[in-house]
């Protein structure tokens, strides 16, 4: 089992930033890729980056390239997600995911993810 909690959401202004912290815990020896995905109020979830726990290689969805950044700490089992010039479409529930398998060309599907944390609230007010 692999438990994942993020911590940092909160209210921000619109040009505003936010770092959301993603903590690993459990069986995390052989976790590939974690992930965060977000939903907002009536629309479907979507996929907003990912990185490779060992190679560190980032992705990211078009909406928030050049404004969000990911990284981890392996030595912390913790992701972050940096996210910078906010604007009020990026108001949602944003989710921690991850996975102990490479999910090729399909890592942007949230089904491809096994694990889930609980959410953590981000509004950003205009």
């Amino acid at each position: 089992q692999v438990q994942l909690a993020e911590s940092g959401g909160g209210l921000v202004q619109a040009g505003g930033s936010l770092r959301l912290s993603c903590a690993a815990s459990g069986r995390t020896n052989s976790m590939y890729i974690l992930g965060w995905f977000r939903q907002a109020p009536g629309k479907e979830r979507e996929f907003v980056t990912a990185i490779t726990w060992s190679g560190g290689s980032t992705y990211y969805a078009d909406s928030v390239k050049g404004r969000f950044t990911i990284s981890r700490d392996n030595a912390k089992n913790t992701v972050y997600l940096q996210m910078n010039s906010l604007k009020p479409e990026d108001t949602a529930v944003y989710y921690c995911a991850a996975d102990r398998r490479w999910p090729g060309s399909s890592y942007q599907r949230q089904g491809e993810y096994d694990y889930w944390g609980q959410g953590t609230q981000v509004t950003v007010s205009s």
